[in-house]
């Protein structure tokens, strides 16, 4: 099987993997949602782009650009009033389209109005979508489709690697056996769910030798590990067996430098009853618990990793295809979410797949 990377070629670097100036349009995390109370304003940034985020009374989270069209002044130093937004300086208010409404020193608003973002909520978290109108939605748990579930925060951390290779580690099968000392043999097969999102799941079943893999094999006979991508920068691993399964989500953002911040969530089906309430927990706060023995290496790695694939070989095939994946989506600018454009590479949607004729075998 020939594996085909296109950074082995100075000419031919990809637009979006690994690139410490851009990523995809998408829906992205922004603060837990019990962060911002009702008639709460707050600044924040998220993937370069200074923002304000407020709750009006209607319970709704508006996010608009975080200076005010007049003279600029920062809006988080507003004040919330119904579902508008006053500036402090000169009092100007906003309604949650953007609209000027009311300017204290004229009869009436001039015509004005402020950038605001697509913003929902989901799994406790507050979202933004960082172009005009959102193409998919915002990234779920595909086994938890329609269903009502219980979800509960995990770890919050800072790597000084790129998004791209913090979502490649699920799918990096040699580093499973080395670094984590799995034994089983893994075989990754995909299927492109949108434009925007892509699953790998693990054909092979659980045969492995180490501590862990044989104290749940017990419990997983009919075992499930696959790897839902979002917009190339959101990953939910789901494993567990036929009633019962845990979903890990890791949702990560693209900082400055190259670097990543990182937030965990863990999701479950929500089951009834106070003792449904109380297993949920149990169950997601022991998932918790090992997951954060269990990416300890990982973060080691990240801390100090100049992630640049250039020879790749056969077990790396799963990661080359989540990079033709991410390749053929739409890239924006860090900082101005604007259209990322290249002198090299023609911007399209297409389905061109990322290739280069070097290869390893």
């Amino acid at each position: 099987m020939n594996v085909n990377l296109q950074n082995v070629s100075s000419n031919h670097k990809p637009r979006i993997f690994n690139n410490p100036e851009r990523f995809v349009e998408g829906w992205y995390w922004v603060i837990p949602s019990k962060h911002l109370r009702v008639g709460q304003v707050k600044a924040v940034t998220v993937l370069g782009r200074e923002l304000a985020i407020y709750r009006g009374k209607d319970k709704t989270a508006v996010i608009v650009d975080a200076y005010c069209p007049h003279m600029g002044a920062h809006l988080a130093e507003g004040k919330v009033e119904g579902n508008e937004l006053r500036c402090f300086f000169h009092h100007w208010k906003f309604d949650d389209q953007g609209f000027c409404v009311e300017i204290p020193c004229l009869n009436e608003p001039i015509t004005v109005k402020l950038k605001t973002w697509p913003t929902a909520e989901k799994y406790g978290m507050i979202w933004v979508w960082t172009g005009e109108t959102p193409k998919q939605p915002l990234p779920f748990v595909l086994e938890l489709e329609n269903k009502k579930c219980d979800a509960i925060f995990g770890s919050y951390f800072l790597v000084n690697s790129h998004p791209n290779a913090v979502m490649i580690n699920p799918i990096d099968a040699q580093h499973l056996n080395t670094v984590h000392k799995l034994t089983s043999e893994i075989n990754f097969e995909k299927q492109e769910i949108n434009q925007n999102a892509i699953i790998f799941t693990n054909t092979k079943p659980n045969t492995g030798n180490s501590f862990l893999e044989k104290l749940i094999r017990p419990f997983c006979k009919n075992h499930v590990y696959n790897i839902c991508y979002w917009y190339g920068s959101t990953n939910i691993v789901t494993f567990g067996t036929d009633g019962f399964y845990v979903h890990v989500m890791f949702a990560v953002r693209l900082l400055e430098g190259g670097k990543s911040e990182v937030q965990v969530l863990l999701i479950t089906q929500k089951r009834q009853g106070i003792f449904g309430w109380l297993y949920n927990r149990v169950v997601l706060w022991l998932t918790k618990m090992a997951g954060i023995n269990f990416i300890q290496d990982d973060l080691k790695i990240f801390e100090t990793i100049k992630f640049d694939l250039k020879t790749p070989i056969k077990a790396d095939y799963s990661i080359m295809e989540f990079v033709n994946h991410l390749e053929r989506q739409k890239p924006l600018m860090l900082k101005t979410w604007q259209l990322a454009r290249s002198k090299n590479v023609e911007v399209k949607e297409t389905r061109e797949k990322w290739q280069d004729t070097k290869s390893n075998d």
